[in-house]
């Protein structure tokens, strides 16, 4: 009858193929310690060695449950307490990973081979002390023999190194009383304090930094506990770490340092704090980047907006001599150039290609970009002739911007300019006027660049208008007077009578549409 009722049991279940049903009830009465339905499946002839598909048995489950009374029935049966599972556990590692002391020395008393370790080389030390499992700690080292404090994993880390790396204080404490060498490095030549300021370990960082290890001390890429901790955006770790004295400025074996971290990952707050330490905004690493570079190629704002304000290098050219207003040029960003723009630049470095960063827009056909572009090379020069002049800038109180117009004082005055571009300036006098104004000719071919036809010299003739516009309401110019004398030199004294009148008949903005 109990023959009949097992090989009714002995299916395989749709969960698990490698288990029968039956061994598979047998591993879920281990996970719940449930002994007598355990005694019941053995006393039928369930095999209490069999394995699912991780290669786990019940044996396994029992120990990592910490199901003592379970192990103890399970001992009776399976003489095989060594055996690991798919990824080198054992029953004693397990035990000693969920923290089951009790269990721990179930098997031990039972002679579980003390220095087991899994596929990572991690022993039943590495596994309490990864877990913070202090007591289990306490067994290990004060009741078991010739286990070595720091005996390294496979990726070279004690125990003291696993416990720094998962912010397990209690046992960092324990590790550092028992005597554990305090220096020692990973393969990737990690201290404990680059693991802690890694992992956001604020108070473990603080009890290593007690032990006298130097701060500043680098891994095999370079990087000290600073680096690391500013790439994973803990603050309270950077804090601490300047607080200690710890180099703010130091570079990696790429050149990188702290800011160029902060810009890759676009991490505000902590580029504030950065800044605030006095970290070096100009410093390049091996591919000549500064952190600006880095903030307009990743396209973060905020941290491009500190870095300026921080009043770092604009004109500093990378390894491809293209400055952080060339990269920006070139992905379109608006955000990013008018705030260089606002800054002030050099407009005339060339990257490799010999291209200015007006050719660079130009090519890629940002269009506002260029007109920006060309706003302020106009008012960079204009500005250092008033200020040879000693006059005062006129602008002064309000913003600088060489976006779009779209201020409802110009409104009337831009749709002169609309209708004079396209209604009235023949092919070519566009140009005769922006040479008039002072545009250059690499202005004028940047403006060109954009084709859209036979009729392109309309949009060309005003998008030069508008530029100028730009320039002469910052320059505090009379407007209507300017454009009414350029037409006037160009021929135009038809046209120039009747856009004078044009733009004098709106009197709702007298300050830039002043009459004559």
């Amino acid at each position: 009858m109990e023959e009949d009722q097992l090989t009714e049991e002995d299916q395989l279940t749709e969960e698990d193929l490698t288990l029968l049903l039956s061994e598979k009830a047998l591993h879920d009465a281990a996970k719940r310690n449930e002994v007598e339905k355990m005694q019941d499946l053995i006393r039928v002839g369930v095999n209490v060695r069999a394995k699912n598909r991780v290669e786990r048995k019940a044996l396994h489950w029992a120990a990592g449950a910490g199901n003592e009374q379970a192990v103890r029935l399970l001992l009776q049966r399976d003489r095989h307490l060594d055996e690991e599972d798919s990824f080198g556990m054992n029953a004693l590692l397990l035990a000693a990973w969920f923290g089951h002391l009790k269990v721990l020395q179930v098997l031990v008393a039972h002679g579980a081979e003390l220095t087991w370790e899994n596929k990572n080389g991690l022993t039943m030390l590495h596994c309490a002390a990864q877990r913070g499992h202090t007591k289990v700690l306490e067994f290990i080292m004060e009741d078991l023999e010739d286990l070595s404090l720091d005996r390294v994993d496979k990726a070279g880390k004690t125990a003291f190194l696993l416990a720094a790396e998962h912010g397990q204080l209690e046992v960092v404490e324990y590790l550092i009383g028992m005597g554990c060498t305090h220096d020692l490095k990973d393969k990737e030549g990690n201290t404990a304090l680059h693991l802690a300021a890694k992992h956001g370990g604020c108070e473990v960082l603080r009890r290593i930094l007690e032990t006298g290890l130097d701060v500043d001390e680098r891994n095999t890429d370079g990087l000290t506990a600073l680096h690391m901790a500013v790439d994973e955006d803990h603050s309270a770790c950077v804090e601490l770490l300047l607080r200690s004295g710890c180099n703010a400025n130091a570079q990696t074996n790429k050149g990188l340092n702290a800011l160029h971290f902060t810009a890759q990952r676009g991490f505000v707050n902590m580029t504030v704090l950065m800044l605030e330490a006095k970290t070096n905004t100009d410093v390049v690493d091996s591919q000549n980047r500064t952190p600006l570079h880095i903030a307009a190629s990743k396209h973060h704002s905020d941290v491009t907006r500190l870095l300026l304000d921080a009043g770092c290098d604009l004109d500093i050219p990378d390894k491809r001599l293209q400055t952080a207003l060339h990269i920006a040029a070139e992905d379109g960003r608006q955000d990013l150039v008018e705030m260089m723009l606002v800054a002030g630049v050099n407009l005339n470095l060339t990257d490799k290609q010999g291209k200015t960063c007006l050719e660079v827009a130009a090519r890629g056909s940002h269009v506002i970009l260029v007109d920006m572009i060309i706003k302020a090379d106009r008012f960079y020069k204009w500005e250092k002739d008033s200020v040879s002049g000693g006059q005062q800038p006129p602008w002064e109180g309000r913003p600088l911007t060489f976006r779009q117009d779209h201020q409802l004082e110009t409104q009337h005055l831009r749709s002169v300019l609309w209708r004079l571009a396209t209604k009235h300036l023949c092919r070519g006098e566009w140009r005769i006027l922006g040479q008039h104004w002072g545009f250059t000719s690499g202005h004028m071919r940047a403006i060109e660049q954009q084709w859209t036809g036979s009729k392109s010299f309309k949009e060309h003739g005003h998008r030069m208008l508008l530029i100028w516009l730009h320039g002469a309401v910052l320059a505090g110019d009379n407007p209507v007077k300017g454009l009414y004398e350029a037409l006037v030199e160009i021929s135009r004294t038809d046209l120039a009578e009747s856009i004078r009148q044009k733009a004098n008949a709106d009197d709702m903005h007298p300050r830039i549409c002043c009459s004559m």
